[in-house]
């Protein structure tokens, strides 16, 4: 029995095999065909025809039979035909390419693997500051900025769109996208009105479009609106608060434009603010003005979507508050020194300086010691010693002075401060010197009758003792002669001299230290 087993076990696998192939060819993909045939054949051929020679002949009978079962039971075979299938067929994907050299192009390739998805690539930002250039009878001309962002990829270009007023059907105005940012839409029909929009395209997807909020009429302007803005107006506009602002600005435009004003980008509040339109002028009126009317107003005037613009700064500035924390910091001498905090309210104006003031206690009148002082500290001199102070500070803005000033808590009391003079040491010096003569007798001639004088200068210390002699006789106390000396100047004054007192004269000068001695000649002539 085991040896008849054997056979029909393996007659019934070869039926089965062949029997669902035929119903298997549209099921399997090319690939899968030329993996199989292969298989087969060197797998069961020689195993099966030593099988039916010996044992029966009426097996192939029973395979024929069994051919249609598969028919019936269709659930039952079809996991166990997989599975015979693919069992081999792994096994033949190695043995035949090693074992009979198979050519490597017949084996299943490999099926490659899914790529990763690549990040899509946003589209570029919304176009910019659309606006109306030009309106004609049958045009309208379109300026626009580029988009700020434009991807990785660059811009193809831009499609204009416009729909008629009442309809939601947009129509593309230009058949392919050009990059010019201003376009002129033409052949169109005076009258209508028109909604008009702007794409930016690239090739990573199409912007958000840039829309005219109000619709386009067809309609010639003649002259394109335009604001004439007052020169004082350009910049920021300043006025106190309680006074009034009236403000007039002409415009231009034909047809009649349209205007609009708005504050910080929100309408006006007609309680406070009064606007007056003409044909060529708006007036701007604010009876009192307060610092809730500062900001900055719009102004834009219209003509079918053809508008120009132009923005007022308006401050309303009153008094500041005074400064805060004022101290008085330190005092020394005629000296004192101040600082503060600067005020809570500046008035809505920037702050220009702090004036500093100053009251003697005697008189109680403030004195101005400092204007426009910038800096928040300060330092006050030449006070009069005895005499107590106090001090205050205002600050300044461009409408003037605070109302109130912060006064320091404390007085300055300047004290008499005592000085001892301490004189200046100088060093010892040897001022001892002998005699000595700088400038000496010089012969002289006279006439008798004549008095005369004789000089001569001398330097020495202690200050030397002066001895006049007349050929080597000392003159003593002799009413013809008279010897004086100062500041070291040596005089001996000959009174009517006469021959007989012509000799030779000698100033000698001595003090401890030693003497010095100088000569002169005198001649005493006859009268002729």
């Amino acid at each position: 029995m085991t040896g008849k087993t054997a056979p029909a076990a393996a007659k019934k696998a070869p039926a089965s095999k062949k029997a669902p192939a035929p119903k298997k060819e549209p099921a399997h993909t090319p690939k899968e065909e030329p993996a199989h045939t292969p298989k087969e054949e060197p797998a069961h051929t020689p195993k099966e025809e030593p099988a039916h020679t010996p044992k029966e002949e009426h097996a192939p009978a029973p395979a024929a039979e069994t051919a249609p079962a598969p028919e019936h039971h269709p659930d039952a075979e079809q996991p166990a035909a997989p599975a015979a299938e693919h069992a081999p067929a792994h096994e033949a994907e190695a043995t035949p390419a090693h074992e009979e050299g198979s050519p490597p192009a017949e084996a299943p390739a490999p099926e490659p693997e899914p790529e990763p998805e690549k990040p899509k690539e946003e589209p570029p930002s919304i176009p910019l500051s659309l606006a109306v250039e030009e309106v004609t009878e049958n045009s309208v001309t379109l300026t626009w900025k580029a988009p700020e962002q434009t991807g990785k990829s660059s811009l193809d270009g831009y499609v204009v769109e416009i729909c008629k007023d009442g309809s939601t059907d947009w129509t593309a105005v230009n058949k392919e996208p050009f990059l010019s940012t201003r376009y002129k839409i033409q052949d169109l029909s005076s009258g209508e009105k028109v909604h008009v929009r702007v794409k930016a395209i690239s090739a990573s997807g199409t912007s958000v479009p840039a829309t005219l909020e109000q619709p386009i009429l067809i309609r010639e302007i003649t002259d394109l609106p335009r604001i004439r803005l007052p020169r004082q107006l350009r910049q920021v506009y300043v006025r106190h608060v309680g006074e009034a602002v009236n403000l007039l600005i002409p415009f231009q435009g034909k047809p009649q434009p349209q205007v609009t004003w708005t504050k910080d980008n929100q309408p006006l509040d007609t309680s406070r603010v009064n606007i007056r339109n003409t044909e060529k002028d708006t007036i701007f009126f604010i009876r009192t003005a307060q610092r809730s009317d500062s900001g900055k107003y719009q102004l834009a005037v219209r003509i079918n979507g053809a508008e120009d613009k132009a923005i007022l700064d308006i401050r309303v500035i009153e008094r500041p508050s005074p400064p805060q924390n004022l101290k008085l910091v330190d005092v020394w001498g005629f000296n004192v020194a101040l600082e503060w905090s600067p005020p809570a309210d500046n008035g809505n104006s920037e702050i220009k300086g702090y004036t500093v003031q100053k009251s003697d206690k005697k008189s109680g009148k403030w004195f101005t010691v400092l204007e426009r002082c910038t800096r928040t500290s300060c330092t006050i001199s030449d006070l009069i010693i005895g005499n107590t102070y106090s001090f205050r500070v205002f600050s300044e803005n461009a409408c003037g002075l605070s109302e109130t000033a912060a006064v320091a808590s404390g007085v300055a009391h300047i004290k008499k401060t005592k000085t001892v003079y301490q004189p200046q040491k100088i060093p010892e010096r040897d001022m001892m010197e002998p005699p000595k003569f700088t400038q000496p007798l010089t012969d002289r001639a006279t006439t008798r009758g004549y008095s005369t004088h004789l000089f001569c200068s001398v330097r020495g210390f202690p200050q030397p003792k002066i001895i006049w002699m007349k050929n080597k006789m000392e003159i003593r106390e002799d009413p013809k002669y008279i010897a004086m000396i100062e500041q070291g100047v040596c005089s001996l004054e000959i009174r009517k001299p006469s021959p007989f007192d012509a000799g030779v004269y000698t100033c000698k000068a001595v003090n401890p230290l030693g003497e010095a001695s100088v000569d002169c000649k005198l001649d005493v002539k006859m009268p002729k």
